[in-house]
């Protein structure tokens, strides 16, 4: 509502100051300090319209940030989304973590950390290299057979928004693996929404398997104990 409100204002005062840049009284000079004034507004409405687009959901962001009372009661939302165009599947991951966002940041951008080694699908964890933005870990996963997945991530604080992809996917027998998480302050807690896009032989399987191993265990999983994970280091983080 509030979007739509300042798109019509834009509107309108784009109408007024092409109106106000017209000649009056049929004369063939203009007024010259009305329309130095409806240049500024014209230029202020153009920067408004461009901050406007910058913010604004698109239209296929509806529905991801809807905040239910499932959500805020420690439940965990998995959907299919479409793949990429290359094929393979992806999924969507919402859930709400019981800190403020700055105390979730600062946990979820920790990538020199060793309490990733709780969770019990992860055997390795190292930070190979940081430099400004971009972070290079590698992990060892219980269910990797040994293989060493090194991944890209890239913060982008102010988004509020983390990227990562994976650089060896045929080491790890992948044909491609990346995603994004977004993070939105409610409050005295945080929104997290990630999504994934990946492809490796039995995909397809393994995102619809519904008992353990498959994908909606594991990702419940993760989530829950990331739930209970940054809870119990909110003051270290806090800090």
């Amino acid at each position: 509502m509030a979007v739509s409100f300042i798109s019509g204002w834009i509107f309108q005062l784009l109408v007024d100051t092409v109106d106000g840049l017209r000649c009056r009284k049929k004369t063939n000079q203009c007024h010259v300090r009305p329309m130095c004034r409806e240049l500024l507004l014209f230029s202020k409405a153009i920067l408004c319209a461009l901050c406007v687009l910058a913010v604004s959901p698109t239209l296929s962001d509806a529905g991801i940030y809807r905040i239910d009372k499932e959500l805020l009661s420690g439940s965990v939302s998995i959907e299919q989304i479409d793949p990429d165009p290359r094929g393979g599947r992806a999924y969507r991951l919402r859930y709400v973590v019981n800190v403020p966002w700055e105390i979730y940041w600062r946990f979820k951008t920790d990538f020199d950390n060793q309490f990733l080694l709780e969770n019990r699908y992860i055997e390795e964890h190292r930070l190979v290299e940081e430099h400004k933005d971009t972070v290079i870990t590698e992990n060892r996963y219980s269910d990797s057979a040994g293989s060493v997945f090194r991944w890209k991530t890239t913060v982008h604080e102010r988004a509020g928004r983390i990227d990562f992809v994976l650089l060896n996917p045929q080491e790890c027998g992948q044909r491609f693996h990346y995603g994004r998480i977004r993070t939105v302050s409610i409050g005295e807690r945080t929104l997290v929404v990630q999504e994934a896009f990946f492809d490796f032989f039995g995909a397809g399987v393994w995102a619809h398997y519904p008992w353990a191993g498959g994908m909606r265990h594991f990702l419940r999983y993760t989530a829950r104990w990331e739930q209970d994970t940054v809870e119990k280091l909110r003051e270290h983080y806090e800090k």
